[in-house]
């Protein structure tokens, strides 16, 4: 652009100006990155399985339905399946219910299927013969300060004993070290105590699952495994849906509170923000040139001619603010998901992201500009020369 020149100077006139409004349109940039990374990572529910390693099963309808003991026998049979385990969620709170911990109840096999919980020969044989026996992560045992050998009285703020008593007494028997530090954030805050004394203890399982964990013997035939196991169940009372573990867990949250929508109304209020903080930049840098516009004018540029360098500008300023924004969107995503060892999965913005960001860029670019460009085009010679515009 010829004119590039003009709509840089116009931009920069007031420096501080200019730069604590890019700070904003940074900002709101970055935080539509982070959340649509947020997006898309519960944005797998249905994407292909192949890949992962191991499968989650549980009900379809809903996550608190229990499914049957029966059908762990058959996934086991099912060709390309190498092993399966399952669990119960728990719900268990230490002392308060604030103190929320990730407790579930597992099947005697279960950290087979999970070896990035590194648990000794001693500390297992413990486990099995305990029948009010747990494991406990290492992080989760430096919170409470709890030691091999204590006893722990939980509250399980879902299942009460036959008694109708809500707490039950644990017996911590061993410890789990994490050795997968990507997924340590998960593993090591964990409680797992045996399935046989949760379900012979509440009279609410009777003998039933919360979901099944298969590990797959070919990770590419992952997928034709998940549509297999939920083929068994197709039509009957228990019907099921298979997925990858993340996937699962984004399911699980969904069916909580809907994502897409809080995403959309933190955006929606952020970038209406946004227009009326970079509007009344664009209408105050624009007043304070009517002179020079004037001038402009004088000199035989056409009223068309200034109405585009100020649309120019104000696309200039949230795209020069947006791509800023969106950039660190991309560097800061996948390093707070590093971390949190785990905890949070949110990929760098991709393709489709930055296509929305840049045409979000340029919508709101023209409709800030807009308004200061029309008056800028209509701008009379002699008034604005007179200081009377």
């Amino acid at each position: 652009m010829k004119y590039l020149h003009l709509i840089w100077a116009a931009l920069f006139r007031r420096k501080l100006r200019t730069f604590l409004t890019l700070v904003s349109i940074v900002t709101a940039f970055l935080l539509f990155g982070l959340l649509d990374a947020v997006r898309v990572s519960f944005d797998q529910v249905g994407q292909s399985a192949n890949g992962a390693q191991r499968l989650q099963t549980g009900a379809k309808l809903s996550f608190i339905q229990l499914l049957p003991m029966s059908l762990g026998g058959r996934i086991t049979q099912i060709d390309g399946v190498k092993d399966t385990t399952f669990a119960n969620w728990f719900g268990g709170a230490y002392q308060k219910p604030e103190n929320q911990v990730f407790s579930f109840a597992v099947a005697p096999n279960y950290l087979d299927i999970y070896p990035e919980m590194e648990v000794s020969a001693e500390h297992r044989k413990a486990f099995a013969e305990t029948k009010d026996g747990a494991l406990v992560g290492e992080g989760l045992a430096r919170r409470f300060g709890w030691k091999v050998g204590d006893q722990v009285p939980m509250q399980s703020t879902i299942f009460p004993d036959r008694n109708g008593s809500q707490n039950w007494p644990f017996k911590i028997v061993g410890l789990i070290h994490v050795s997968d530090k990507k997924a340590g954030a998960w593993f090591d805050q964990m409680f797992l105590l045996n399935w046989k004394y949760f379900d012979d203890t509440t009279p609410w399982n009777q003998g039933q699952v919360g979901w099944y964990v298969t590990r797959v013997t070919d990770v590419n035939q992952a997928d034709r495994v998940a549509k297999a196991i939920d083929a068994i169940s197709t039509n009957s009372a228990h019907e099921t849906r298979t997925l990858t573990e993340q996937a699962a867990t984004a399911a699980w949250v969904k069916q909580l509170a809907d994502i897409n929508l809080i995403v959309t109304s933190i955006m929606g209020a952020v970038f209406f923000t946004l227009l009326l903080l970079a509007g009344n930049t664009m209408m105050q840098a624009v007043r304070e040139r009517t002179s020079e516009i004037a001038v402009l004018k004088t000199l035989g540029f056409s009223g068309q001619s200034v109405l585009a360098m100020v649309l120019a500008e104000a696309v200039l300023l949230l795209v020069i603010g947006g791509c800023v924004g969106l950039g660190l969107a991309s560097i800061v995503g996948p390093a707070v998901g590093a971390a949190s060892n785990g905890a949070l999965n949110l990929p760098a913005a991709g393709a489709a992201s930055w296509a929305v960001g840049v045409a979000l860029m340029l919508v709101f670019g023209l409709l800030v500009g807009a308004l200061p460009a029309l008056n800028a085009m209509r701008l009379n010679i002699t008034d604005a020369l007179a200081g009377r515009a």
